[in-house]
C-alpha cells in the first residue's frame, strides 16, 4: 500500500458488541487484522478508523462486523476465528462467515461442534438434505467427525433409532486368524478410531450402554453383509480401502428411514496392488442419481494443526509433479 493509495474510513460497531470481546485482549485481533490486511487500525470507543485502499476498508468493516455477529451468538473469538473469517471473505464465498462459524450442530460437557470451513458447513448441510452423502478428502477435514456428530445430533432428536459405524479392516485380511485374542479384539484397532470419537460427542458412561442395547454399533464392513438397514443413521469410514463389489454391497444396505454418510481419502488406499478402490469409480456411477451427494474436501479443510494442512498441500504438490513427470516421459 502506498501513501496515495492510504484512504481513512471511519464506522461505528454496535454499542451492543463488547469492544473488548471483538479487538481481543491489548488489541490482539485488530493487529492480526493489520497484518492480515497491511492496513492501519485505530479504535477509540466503538468508532474504528481504517487507512488503506478502499476496497481493503471495505473488507475490513465486513470482517468486523461478521466477527461482531460471531459475538452476538454467544461464542468467544479466538486466532483461529478470525483467520478463518478473513480466509472467507477473501475468498468470496457466497456463505457468510458468521453462518458457518456458529452454526452449532452437536453441544456436549461444555463443548460445541460446528463447521469450521466453507466446505466443512456445505457438507453438514448436504448430511441434512441428502439421504446418501459421500465426503472424500485428506486427512483432518472432519469428514469422520462431523458425521458422528451429525448422528449423535439425530439419534438425540429421535430422528433415527440407532446408529451404525463400520469402516474395513483392510491391513488384517487373510492374517486376521493368526492375531491372538477373540474376533472382538482382533478388529478392534481398526476401529478404535470411531469409538474415540464418540467419545468427544457422548458422555463416556452412557456409551457402554448405548453398545448393549445395540443403540450404537461398531463393526467391521464384512457383518454389514447380508442386512437390511433401517431407521438409522449409517457411517461408512477409510471407504478408499474397499473394492468395487464391496461398496456395492455396503450401499444396498440402505434401508426405509436410514442415512449414510461414506468417508474417505483417495490418496492413502491400502488395497493391494491390483485392486481398484470402490470409492474412486462410485461418483461416475453414482452420478446424477437422486438424493446421493458428493462433498469434496480439501487441504484447505484441514482444521487440525496448521502444520497439517501444510504437509498435505506439500504431498498434493509432489504428487502432481510426479504424475507431469511421467506424462513427459510416456510422451
Amino acid at each position: 500500500m502506498t501513501v496515495d493509495d492510504a484512504f481513512p474510513h471511519t464506522f461505528s460497531i454496535p454499542a451492543s458488541t463488547p469492544t473488548v470481546a471483538l479487538f481481543g485482549p491489548a488489541d490482539e485481533f485488530l493487529r492480526l487484522i493489520e497484518d492480515e490486511f497491511e492496513a492501519h487500525i485505530h479504535a477509540r470507543g466503538n468508532v474504528v478508523t481504517v487507512t488503506g485502499t478502499p476496497g481493503e476498508a471495505a473488507l475490513i468493516e465486513r470482517l468486523l462486523d461478521e466477527l461482531a455477529t460471531i459475538i452476538g451468538s454467544g461464542q468467544s473469538l479466538t486466532r483461529e476465528i478470525v483467520e478463518r473469517c478473513v480466509g472467507m471473505l477473501r475468498a468470496e464465498t457466497q456463505e457468510r462467515p458468521a453462518e458457518v462459524l456458529s452454526l452449532n450442530i452437536l453441544s456436549n460437557r461444555g463443548r460445541t461442534i460446528r463447521p469450521k470451513t466453507v466446505n466443512q458447513k456445505r457438507y453438514v448441510d448436504a448430511i441434512d438434505h441428502h439421504t446418501v452423502v459421500f465426503a472424500v478428502g485428506p486427512a483432518g477435514t472432519g469428514k469422520t467427525y462431523l458425521a458422528m456428530a451429525k448422528a449423535v445430533q439425530a439419534l438425540q432428536a429421535k430422528e433415527v433409532n440407532r446408529i451404525i459405524l463400520t469402516r474395513p479392516a483392510v491391513e488384517a485380511g487373510e492374517r486376521l486368524g493368526y492375531l491372538p485374542g477373540t474376533l472382538s479384539e482382533k478388529i478392534d484397532p481398526y476401529l478404535r478410531p470411531l469409538y474415540d470419537a464418540l467419545h468427544e460427542m457422548l458422555d463416556p458412561e452412557t456409551i457402554p450402554k448405548l453398545l448393549t442395547a445395540g443403540t450404537i454399533e461398531v463393526a467391521p464392513l464384512a457383518y454389514m453383509r447380508g442386512r437390511t438397514l433401517n431407521d438409522a443413521f449409517i457411517i461408512f469410514d477409510e471407504a478408499q480401502n474397499t473394492t468395487q463389489e464391496q461398496m456395492k454391497m455396503f450401499l444396498t444396505r440402505l434401508g426405509f428411514g436410514s442415512r449414510m454418510v461414506v468417508t474417505g481419502d483417495v490418496t492413502q488406499i491400502d488395497l493391494p496392488t491390483g485392486q481398484k478402490s470402490g470409492l474412486r469409480v462410485v461418483s461416475e456411477i453414482l452420478d446424477g442419481v437422486s438424493g446421493v451427494h458428493f462433498s469434496m474436501l480439501t487441504n484447505q479443510d484441514v482444521v487440525r494443526h496448521k502444520l497439517v494442512g501444510r504437509i498435505v498441500a506439500a504431498y498434493d504438490h509432489y504428487e502432481e509433479g510426479n504424475r507431469s513427470s511421467e506424462r513427459r516421459r510416456s510422451q
